[in-house]
């Protein structure tokens, strides 16, 4: 070979080396995040999720990135908002019970973690909570099953009420379930019980104001993302209709609601990120046992009882993790 040859292709070949190196390199990997809500109602739980992603040794923007998709209480959307996280080959999606439900159908080897209030055995996620097998673990906050306690703290704060609705968001197995502990927990009560379903916000309005009509005392508001992305519209609407009612998230409580009993969103959301560091980190999904939300909180607001003249009793007072005043 001529030198010219020669010089000519270590030349190229040496070029190439960058460009070899470059391939060699890891991927940054991605994490899809996906709510059938709105972003403006996401900004707690998206921040408990980085920092269980940083828990786990990732940092968005250094070592991880993360697309974030919200259906903005569409669920109509939420099929090809799915199917655009799986065209960009994340390597795990965290989402809620009926993000996690779209992608599972859509295509079940994509690692799933979800976050949600329902049962994810009976609900078809895992095959159990220690063992959850296949590609999808996560964590449950018992949100929905909490509901009949939420009804009996209310009572307890209005024991003359005779009449009781239920707002219950759009029909899933968790909110179904839900409607059916609080059903069996006003019978127990001797109440009478009144199921106003919402699955838009001019439902929510209507139920209101059927609350009026029917002579109801008092509301329970079922869990479920739907009726949480709607909080601060309740609570207003609770409030001008004098109604008392009983939330499931403090966040209804701190935004003027009467009282709240249920788990931390925000506790869930980070541990949601911590499994999916360490789904990146290479641990299996079915191998993560289902993590089961221990914290909950039992949040009165005295304003807004004032305003309705109702007086806390002491021991309701003495239960209560957090009093508003």
């Amino acid at each position: 070979m001529r030198r010219r040859e020669f010089l000519t292709l270590l030349g190229s070949g040496a070029a190439a080396w960058p460009h070899a190196a470059r391939a060699q390199q890891p991927a940054t990997p991605v994490v899809g995040f996906l709510r059938s809500t709105a972003l403006a109602d996401s900004t707690d739980v998206v921040t408990a999720f980085r920092q269980g992603l940083k828990g786990a040794g990732f940092v968005e923007g250094q070592n991880v990135e993360v697309e974030y998709r919200y259906a903005d209480n569409q669920n109509d959307r939420l099929s090809a908002l799915a199917a655009d996280l799986i065209r960009r080959s994340v390597s795990v999606i965290v989402a809620n019970y009926e993000g996690a439900r779209v992608i599972k159908d859509a295509k079940p080897t994509v690692p799933i973690v979800f976050a949600y209030g329902g049962d994810p055995v009976k609900d078809g996620f895992v095959a159990s909570l220690n063992r959850p097998g296949g590609n999808v673990t996560g964590v449950v906050f018992f949100g929905g099953i909490l509901g009949g306690k939420r009804l009996e703290l209310l009572h307890r704060l209005v024991p003359d009420v005779k009449t009781v609705a239920m707002l219950v968001g759009p029909h899933t197995p968790p909110t179904v379930a839900e409607r059916n502990d609080v059903q069996a927990a006003a019978q127990g009560l001797g109440l009478q019980f009144i199921a106003l379903d919402a699955g838009s916000e001019g439902d929510i309005e209507t139920a209101f104001a059927t609350c009026a009509q029917r002579g109801v005392g008092a509301v329970i508001v079922g869990a479920g993302a739907f009726l949480n992305s709607y909080r601060k519209q309740i609570v207003a609407l609770a409030a001008n209709h004098s109604l008392p009612a009983g939330y499931n998230l403090r966040a209804f409580a701190t935004a003027g609601g009467l009282m709240s009993y249920g788990p931390s969103m925000t506790e869930a959301y980070r541990q949601a990120g911590s499994y999916a560091g360490r789904v990146l980190n290479g641990e299996k999904p079915g191998d993560l046992p289902v993590v089961q939300s221990s914290k909950f909180e039992f949040v009165i607001n005295l304003k807004t009882a004032k305003a309705l003249g109702l007086t806390v009793p002491p021991t309701l007072l003495a239960l209560a993790d957090e009093v508003i005043e």
